[in-house]
């Protein structure tokens, strides 16, 4: 069976942010796609889609689905709504995908390395697992809110702080966070 975890594609890649399946056109040739609704889509809880015969296998397998309660209804109402955004319009994906061209541009130069991401979630790869959250940490004091990923998330020696970069920031929030990161990227000698 072939299933795609879309958590950093849905509401991203594709058209109007229709996912990883869309983006490599592999309609039909997946069995499932499963992802979270707390990144693109800005809500609570995840997703899987397939067949109802891979419905049936789960939800009397799975032991996430097993032990796991309905999303509260105002969830639900948020997600369709976020969903429906996206159907009748390009304007927050292609909005999404400018601020993020912008972001990574502006980290890249002051020096930061960005790895290898194909989505707007972009890491700022520190590499020390304690420096990574001690950097975090540095940044949220100077009002920059960024998640510190270290191992077993990530292999060990690759810890990074996960930026998220939403259609609705301004260039003006994202230079002052880019200057965040340079200030708190020298005073901790991650940068030159």
């Amino acid at each position: 069976m072939t299933y795609v975890d879309d958590s950093h594609g849905s509401g991203v890649l594709g058209r109007s942010g229709r996912g990883t399946i869309d983006h490599f056109g592999l309609h039909g040739r997946v069995d499932f796609g499963m992802g979270c609704l707390s990144k693109a889509i800005g809500v609570m809880g995840g997703y899987v889609a397939g067949s109802k015969t891979v419905y049936e296998w789960l939800s009397h397998r799975a032991r996430p689905v097993l032990f796991s309660t309905s999303l509260p209804p105002a969830a639900v109402g948020a997600i369709t709504e976020a969903i429906t955004m996206l159907m009748e319009s390009t304007e927050y994906t292609d909005k999404l995908w400018e601020n993020a061209k912008y972001w990574k541009s502006k980290i890249g130069s002051l020096g930061f390395d960005t790895g290898h991401s194909e989505t707007p979630i972009t890491p700022v790869i520190i590499g020390d697992e304690a420096k990574t959250m001690e950097f975090s940490r540095k940044l949220l004091e100077n009002g920059v809110f960024v998640s510190g990923i270290v191992f077993p998330t990530v292999p060990r020696g690759t810890g990074r702080v996960r930026c998220m970069v939403t259609a609705e920031h301004t260039k003006e929030q994202l230079d002052r966070a880019a200057a965040v990161f340079e200030k708190v990227g020298k005073e901790m000698n991650i940068l030159k």
